[in-house]
């Protein structure tokens, strides 16, 4: 009986380290069940990053959804992935049955403190918003140059897409690029 005890007052400390982890951060979380927090990570490139820390009876387990199936260039993209994966910490990327791709790591319940937490929710930020807009590039670069010529043809903004000039043969932001719609389109 004693470690069935100790595996709940582990699960009660890790919640308890968990949230007061997220709470100091700033970071807006929730939590859906007994041991579950799902935390929204405020990003740069990408709007937010949602993970999910998983409290188990002997790990935490930690998932991030990254970006979707690739629309194209399989090969390049998932080979990056698995190059970047050689420096990523306590984290790896892997795909689910769709192919979408996710941030996923295990920890020892024994382990989860605030410096390990702050560390492990770093590393998702650094593997999921910073490489964002290089793996648009790699797997939706023909999605973003439709994108950018319905935009431009509309007179939308392109101001979202300008990270991706290079892709769409435009040396500056379009007229386009401002706010709202263009002059003369009537809106």
């Amino acid at each position: 009986m004693d470690s069935v005890k100790d595996s709940e007052d582990l699960r009660a400390t890790a919640l308890a380290v968990l949230s007061a982890a997220l709470d100091d951060a700033g970071v807006d979380w929730e939590q859906p069940d007994p041991h579950t927090l799902v935390a929204s990570l405020p990003g740069t490139r990408k709007l937010s990053t949602t993970c999910s820390l998983r409290v188990g009876e002997h790990t935490l387990s930690l998932n991030a959804f990254v970006v979707r199936r690739p629309d194209e260039n399989h090969e390049s993209f998932y080979r990056w992935l698995l190059e970047r994966n050689a420096r990523v910490y306590g984290l790896a990327y892997a795909i689910d049955r769709l192919g979408d791709v996710y941030l996923v790591g295990r920890l020892p319940l024994a382990a989860v403190t605030a410096q390990e937490v702050d560390r492990l929710l770093g590393s998702v930020l650094t593997n999921a918003d910073e490489p964002f807009n290089t793996l648009l590039e790699l797997g939706f670069a023909s999605a973003i140059k439709r994108e950018w010529a319905w935009r431009v043809k509309r007179g939308e903004s392109t101001r979202n897409l300008a990270a991706f000039t290079r892709l769409t043969g435009a040396d500056e932001p379009s007229a386009a690029a401002g706010d709202g719609p263009a002059e003369g389109t009537g809106d």
